[in-house]
């Protein structure tokens, strides 16, 4: 007898991959490739069920091959559903000896993940063929995420928020930001996740005015901003969150940046739904962080797509192409950052939904709870 959970999570699994062949035949129709050569560990990932990290995937309107050395091809054969599986001893030459199997004429490729030699290396082979590059056709094919990818986008997020509560207590003067990362990174190993999803920032004092800056061994001081950028995954999927907390009572100038970044956070939220364009939920945060005269210090896009990838599309910047659609997930984080000075980010990850959006991240970005007076 079949469970109701399972019999669910069965059609679930079915209507996503025939959403996905029909995305993907939509690719091929319209760049007029006979094949698509996947080589990005996220998109085999996604395509197959394969969870290492070499190999190549071609995909045909007929068919899905998964093509990997003797490292991996007990692995592939036990987690991949819906693609054959053979091996190579070299992977150039192996997949050359597919693809002329194929007659492949126009081959589509991922442009933006190959890298340079590999690509080199099979054009020398393959001269009868044309390499199509295809970087924003195939970004498109995870941008909506399904029920069971939401659950472990949830999942991330909890393992992340309960190790940051778990650090609270560590983050005191006199402590150094590497001593801050360091726990939190510990903790959310402990906590069930996978591994880091990238690695982790403490940045404090006028350090918070780097958006990257990785924690140093630098000394948390009473009055600091204190920026921490963080995140894990589960099942490969991940999570980013930033909190920004100011140690003892923040003079009127730190209340002021960060109730602006709040304020711009929140519109930017408010704008979100199914059809508002990408660069408008960006201008929504630009617009109040440029109005309060701190516009120059927002130099990066409002936010990113979080899944597979910790960077992922879509793009909510000025440049951003596209409009949000329900089912996808994406960061709003925006900053301001004052050389010599400091920085404020706050960053939430969100779920497009039928009306707006839903946020993801669960940890408050209210000032006063986050005035830590020790």
């Amino acid at each position: 007898m079949v469970s109701s959970g399972g019999s669910e999570r069965r059609t679930a699994f079915l209507l996503k991959r025939i959403r996905v062949q029909l995305l993907l035949d939509k690719i091929i129709s319209r760049a007029k490739v006979d094949a698509i050569l996947f080589v990005s560990w996220e998109n085999i990932r996604y395509l197959c069920g394969f969870s290492g990290s070499d190999g190549a995937l071609i995909v045909t309107s007929q068919e899905r091959t998964f093509l990997t050395d003797s490292r991996y091809e007990e692995q592939a054969r036990g987690e991949i559903q819906n693609a054959a599986v053979k091996r190579y001893r070299n992977k150039i030459s192996g997949l050359t000896q597919f693809l002329k199997a194929l007659h492949i004429k126009r081959l589509g490729f991922e442009s933006n993940a190959m890298a340079y030699e590999d690509y080199r290396k099979l054009k020398e082979k393959l001269t009868r063929v044309s390499f199509i590059p295809l970087a924003q056709e195939i970004s498109k094919l995870r941008v909506r995420k399904e029920p069971e990818e939401l659950e472990k986008i949830r999942r991330a997020v909890h393992i992340a928020s309960v190790s940051f509560i778990d650090t609270l207590s560590r983050i005191r003067t006199g402590v150094r930001e590497k001593s801050v990362a360091e726990f939190l990174e510990y903790r959310m190993k402990r906590r069930g996740g996978d591994k880091l999803a990238f690695d982790t920032i403490v940045a404090s004092g006028p350090r918070a005015a780097l958006p990257h800056g990785a924690a140093s061994a630098k000394r948390l001081q009473k009055r600091d901003t204190v920026v921490i950028d963080f995140g894990t995954s589960y099942r490969g999927y991940h999570s980013d969150e930033t909190k920004t907390l100011i140690l003892g009572q923040p003079d009127a100038e730190k209340r002021k940046v960060y109730e602006i970044v709040r304020r711009a956070q929140g519109k930017a939220l408010k704008t979100i739904r199914p059809g508002v364009s990408f660069r408008q939920i960006d201008a929504a945060a630009r617009e109040v962080i440029s109005r309060a005269g701190y516009g120059k210090f927002f130099g990066h896009g409002t936010g990113h797509g979080v899944g597979l990838a910790i960077h992922e599309a879509p793009s909510i910047s000025p440049q951003g192409r596209g409009v949000a659609e329900e089912g996808m997930v994406f960061t709003v984080e925006p900053g301001i950052y004052i050389p010599g000075w400091g920085g404020v980010r706050l960053e939430d990850m969100v779920w497009v939904t039928g009306r707006g959006c839903e946020k993801l991240t669960v940890l408050s970005k209210d000032l006063e709870e986050n005035i830590l007076a020790r």
